[in-house]
């Protein structure tokens, strides 16, 4: 580590702790030529995941839109907040260990039904129906049908 005040190469160093809750560690140092200390900082680096819209625009991963999607589905409905961020980690740590540097909004929603659809089949309707923008009834019940098929199924 170079020193801010003289440009050595090397120091030693003096305390290392965590911070941050675990997610970085402060490392104090010595600059082994001019004697001073300073202080450095060691995270980890997270690569910023890009999510490509239908339209080809690409944004910053956001895992309170996923959040406040599942929320919007799962409302008055017996589903856990602990469930649901439990479910938004899956996905979001599912999406980072991809290792992708950009994934499509349709992958991301497709994570979101199939999960929904284990947790609770209204909250899978709901997120359904505004992500895939049904155009009419028919493709709505065609959705439904396959729900249900799927469901008795599972249970044979």
């Amino acid at each position: 580590m170079k020193c801010p005040f003289c440009s050595f190469h090397e120091s030693k160093v003096v305390d290392s702790r965590p911070t941050e809750e675990g997610q970085a560690i402060r490392r104090r140092r010595e600059c082994i030529s001019c004697g001073r200390r300073f202080t450095t900082y060691e995270k980890i680096e997270q690569i910023p995941l890009m999510v490509v819209k239908k339209d080809g625009n690409r944004q910053t991963f956001d895992r309170n839109k996923i959040l406040n999607g599942i929320i919007k589905a799962c409302e008055k409905r017996p589903v856990p907040m602990e469930k649901i961020e439990s479910l938004v980690d899956e996905i979001e740590k599912s999406l980072y260990n991809s290792m992708e540097k950009e994934v499509t909004s349709k992958v991301i929603g497709e994570m979101v039904m199939n999960k929904l659809k284990d947790i609770d089949h209204v909250a899978y309707v709901r997120f359904a129906s505004v992500y895939r923008q049904f155009k009419d009834l028919n493709s709505f019940m065609e959705e439904l049908k396959n729900l249900l098929d799927e469901n008795s199924d599972n249970r044979r």
